[in-house]
């Protein structure tokens, strides 16, 4: 293998919506040591903190259709039973939402709680409130995707924060996609509300840490099968 390979696998790769922000922050740190070697080392620090904010490492997806895998990393900050997003259009029914707390710090690249066809896909302007709140699955601004899987219904929110101030998405009605697939993300810092049925069980605490495309979040079955697992 040669050093450039050697060197290229031993680096978490860098999400390219995050390219145009390095380069700013590149050309920031150049300009500022022209005026300031304090000021060229903050800007350093500043675009190595953005390098960090759009890594992309590769996750290691369980393969079972009855399971509900995380969407992004962070913390499981609430466990309840409401009514799914009403731009969705789905049953006015309760379901289950597992909320995932995105800090600045935690990677910020969305992938599919399960697979199955996106059916539907609704914006909604909103506030900016800090997500970590329950209102701010209700009055903040989002984007909501509806999955059609073999299990019924199931939705996906990406909330905006505090400090997240743009939602990406780059997946249209009517796509089909695996489970742990990349399907957005969001800058910087926020939280992801998965859906699902009532009586889903459970295997996740509040409080506990979570990893996109790999912790599970809940089992839709009663009988558990044997495991599979894809990276990606």
């Amino acid at each position: 293998m040669s050093i450039v390979a050697s060197i290229r696998s031993s680096l978490v790769p860098v999400h390219r919506a995050g390219y145009p922000f390095i380069a700013i922050g590149l050309i920031l740190t150049i300009a500022a040591g022209f005026v300031s070697s304090a000021l060229a080392w903050i800007a350093a620090i500043i675009t190595g903190w953005v390098i960090h904010f759009f890594r992309d490492p590769p996750r290691t997806t369980p393969q079972s259709a009855e399971l509900i895998v995380s969407p992004a990393d962070g913390r499981v900050s609430m466990i309840v039973e409401v009514l799914p997003p009403p731009e969705l259009q789905l049953p006015a029914q309760p379901m289950l939402r597992v909320s995932v707390f995105m800090s600045i710090f935690d990677c910020h690249v969305n992938r599919m709680p399960i697979a199955g066809r996106v059916s539907r896909i609704a914006y909604t302007p909103g506030r900016f409130v800090n997500a970590d709140l329950d209102k701010a699955s209700e009055h903040n601004e989002r984007n909501a995707l509806a999955i059609a899987s073999a299990h019924g219904p199931i939705a996906v929110v990406q909330i905006a924060g505090l400090i997240a101030r743009r939602i990406v998405h780059w997946v249209a009605p009517d796509d089909e996609l695996a489970v742990g697939e990349r399907f957005g993300l969001i800058r910087f810092g926020s939280r992801l509300d998965v859906y699902m049925p009532v009586g889903s069980d459970v295997l996740v605490a509040v409080g506990q840490r979570a990893v996109a495309g790999e912790t599970p979040l809940a089992d839709l079955s009663t009988a558990k099968t044997q495991r599979v697992f894809r990276t990606t």
